[in-house]
């Protein structure tokens, strides 16, 4: 990239800006992080904020490249090798402090020692290595990964894996046995045992997953409002990977809305996000998470005005997310993320982003943003005509919500099954529901209050006689409903 253009950037995981030569200790913990992570680049010369080319003096050029170099040599282990260059920009004198991702990780300062030197970056800043991290990059150097790791104290053959045996049948057709779980990498031999890896554990639905991996979970939330003051539901989804994306993806339809789009003569059902795209971004965070990270769960959270995905670990150095289109792979998970794509979860390595990119030139409403947040990347779905008054209709211009109420696809459900007066209990029945309590949360309350349905005696709530029936927009929601399931025959 020109130095015009590296100029305009803001300081960030691969690029920093110093107005003058920085001390050994800063300029050190620089080059580490770089060289731990994504390489980077040290441009000295340039204030940062405000943003104004300094300049160094010439005659101090040559003598300030040969002190940066001997302070790598001398300080930094194993060995670094920058690349470093003096660039002239319009008569100011600036050096430029190229560093490539190291295949030697972990780096580290030589006085302070593997467990106390080690730095990486995150966003703008160095930071100092946690046993964990460290422990990432070792296996990184090795080529392996956290998820391929057996369980040394586990015995595999009491694990409980009904469920993923099931599931590895009905998309595969083939019974999952010993040879699949090796051929997978889900189990490896050890000193003449069968090993579970990491992998399969979190793939189980075995009690002992939650106990070893408490925080390989998605919390799931709708808040009130644009903020996480109050709660509308929340829900923890602790299951197996395959199951958790699933329900998170579930989650989120229950929560957002769906009206309809006016193509020529053609009314069409149209979500007020780009649900394809969403579903995308669970998968992405479920498979490329990073489950050596203890403490920190995938997050999403619903407002009124956007839908945030939080994932554990930072974006995988090769992957540069402003470049959706170039169908970029990389995999954290070298065991979890095949699995998937042998059973169907997902299709191409690299499609991902591509995909994400595609739906959301559907959704000119809607922008995408996304950022490194420490040792977590977040995604974000924001409505860019919200309004706060609107209370949770759909504000993009290309919705039409006077066709028929806006409801969730449970909502929809509980309707299509009405006719005249029912009993909660005849609801229940017609729709096939044996939890009452779940029917309540998921079905009739929501009906309610999108108002498709009324009591029959709304002042005595709790009435042992207590009947429901359609209200107008119902009766407006069926009959688009049936025009729906008309025009597709």
């Amino acid at each position: 990239m020109d130095i015009n253009e590296i100029i305009k950037q803001a300081e960030g995981r691969r690029l920093e800006f110093k107005e003058k030569l920085p001390g050994k200790a800063d300029l050190c913990k620089t080059i580490i992080a770089f060289a731990n992570d994504a390489g980077g680049t040290l441009l000295i010369g340039i204030q940062d904020s405000p943003r104004i080319i300094k300049g160094l003096q010439e005659n101090v050029l040559m003598s300030s490249e040969e002190q940066i170099s001997n302070m790598i040599f001398d300080n930094c282990y194993p060995i670094i090798s920058p690349e470093i260059t003096i660039i002239n920009v319009k008569n100011k004198f600036i050096i430029k402090v190229q560093i490539f991702r190291g295949s030697n990780l972990p780096y580290y300062l030589k006085s302070k020692g593997k467990n106390n030197g080690t730095y990486i970056r995150v966003g703008s800043s160095n930071r100092l290595a946690n046993e964990e991290i460290i422990q990432e990059m070792e296996r990184l150097k090795r080529n392996i990964s956290y998820d391929s790791e057996p369980i040394l104290d586990i015995l595999y053959s009491k694990l409980s894996l009904k469920k993923f045996k099931d599931t590895y049948k009905e998309t595969t057709g083939e019974i999952c046995d010993n040879n699949s779980l090796k051929k997978l990498h889900l189990i490896s031999s050890f000193q003449s045992e069968l090993k579970a890896t990491n992998a399969l554990l979190l793939l189980s639905n075995d009690a002992l997953k939650t106990k070893i991996f408490p925080y390989a979970k998605i919390e799931c939330a709708r808040f009130k409002g644009t903020n996480s003051d109050v709660f509308i539901d929340q829900k923890t989804l602790d299951g197996n990977l395959l199951e958790q994306i699933e329900q998170a993806y579930t989650f989120v339809l229950r929560h957002i809305n769906r009206g309809a789009i006016i193509e020529g003569v053609y009314t069409k059902s149209h979500w007020e996000y780009p649900i394809n795209a969403i579903r995308e971004a669970i998968r992405n965070a479920v498979i490329h998470r990073d489950y050596s990270l203890l403490g920190k769960d995938i997050k999403i959270a619903i407002y009124d005005d956007m839908i945030e995905i939080t994932n554990p670990g930072k974006l995988l150095p090769s992957i540069e997310f402003d470049k959706m289109e170039a169908r970029q792979s990389d995999i954290r998970n070298k065991v979890i993320a095949p699995v998937f794509k042998h059973l169907g979860f997902i299709d191409q390595w690299g499609n991902g982003l591509k995909l994400i990119s595609d739906e959301l030139k559907k959704y000119q409403d809607i922008e995408f943003k996304w950022f490194e947040k420490g040792l977590q990347f977040q995604v974000q779905f924001i409505k860019k005509y919200y309004k706060k008054s609107n209370e949770n209709v759909i504000s993009s211009p290309q919705v039409a919500p006077q066709v028929a109420p806006q409801v969730k696809p449970y909502v929809e459900r509980l309707v299509s099954v009405m006719k005249g007066e029912l009993s909660r209990g005849k609801i229940q029945e017609r729709l096939g529901l044996l939890d009452r309590e779940n029917f309540r949360k998921t079905y009739l309350l929501p009906s309610l209050k999108a108002e498709v349905i009324e009591m029959t005696q709304p002042n005595s709530p709790k009435s042992p006689t207590q009947k429901y029936r359609l209200t107008r927009k119902g009766v407006m929601l069926l009959n688009s409903m049936k025009n729906k399931k008309s025009s597709e025959n």
